[in-house]
């Protein structure tokens, strides 16, 4: 897959329904399109392998201690906490090489596995750090890939709550603490990964282009166009900053304040 088809396809995805949403494949996509320099065969296979393991533990173990031990035990995915802040952990093909990521990419590979075999599993757009939530006969439970998927009870989930500065009163709503999000949200918010670590390292073409794939995969949200006229202007590319200034204003309905200043400011700077 080339970089072009890469684009191609997660434009596809990006125009069409929540329901059915392909999530590895448009994150392998991802990956390529940021770096189509290497091949997604690895992480297909462990994607697959994936899949062998947790059908087979599902013979014999609940639901929540299969995924856990097929991803964490038999895949030897875990969080990386060594070097958390690694571009790398942010790139599904370079998790599947290392083993080792960050939450949301780990989840990645859990979302996949339980969509192969039946398992109602669903992303959780958890402040500060993506968990999963995965429906038992006992209710839901909440995972977290980033520790080997292992349930996070209730009081902890209000204690992290609390910790992200959300009120005691949101942070007591497991309601709201454990709400589901859609494959897609969870692909952007990976994409939202890659920009953040980007831009703290001034790596522009790489912030463009996780911005790009934002714009791709939601296409009716002005604001990954702000962030691509972010990524363009740090690169010196003025003219392009404005184009995609004015795609988010189109977007927006000619309501972005924020777009509206920026464009202002970039078109002076062409003078």
């Amino acid at each position: 897959m080339t970089r072009d088809e890469a684009e191609a396809f997660l434009t596809q995805v990006g125009a069409g329904p929540d329901e059915g949403f392909p999530l590895f494949e448009a994150a392998l996509a991802c990956a390529v399109h940021d770096d189509d320099g290497r091949d997604p065969a690895t992480a297909r296979a462990l994607g697959a392998e994936g899949v062998q393991h947790l059908a087979h533990r599902l013979e014999t173990e609940s639901p929540e201690e299969a995924i856990a031990e097929s991803m964490a035990g038999d895949l030897r995915l875990q969080g990386d906490l060594i070097t958390f802040d690694d571009q790398a952990n942010a790139d599904i093909i370079a998790v599947a090489e290392r083993r080792r990521g960050i939450p949301v990419s780990l989840g990645i590979f859990y979302l996949h596995a339980a969509r192969q075999t039946g398992l109602d599993v669903k992303g959780v757009d958890f402040p500060g750090h993506f968990l999963l939530r995965i429906e038992t006969a006992e209710g839901p439970l909440a995972l977290d890939p980033f520790s080997e998927g292992r349930v996070v009870l209730p009081s902890e989930l209000s204690r992290r709550a609390l910790r992200t500065g959300l009120t005691p009163d949101v942070a007591g709503r497991l309601d709201l603490l454990m709400a589901p999000t859609t494959d897609r949200q969870v692909l952007i918010r990976l994409q939202n990964n890659i920009f953040a670590r980007a831009q703290a390292a001034s790596d522009w073409p790489r912030a463009e282009r996780s911005a790009l794939r934002r714009a791709l995969l939601d296409p009716s949200d002005h604001r990954p166009w702000l962030d691509v006229a972010r990524a363009r202007e740090g690169q010196g590319a003025l003219a392009g900053a404005l184009q995609a200034l004015g795609r988010a204003q189109q977007l927006d309905g000619g309501a972005a304040i924020a777009a509206r200043a920026a464009r202002e400011r970039v078109r002076l700077r062409l003078n």
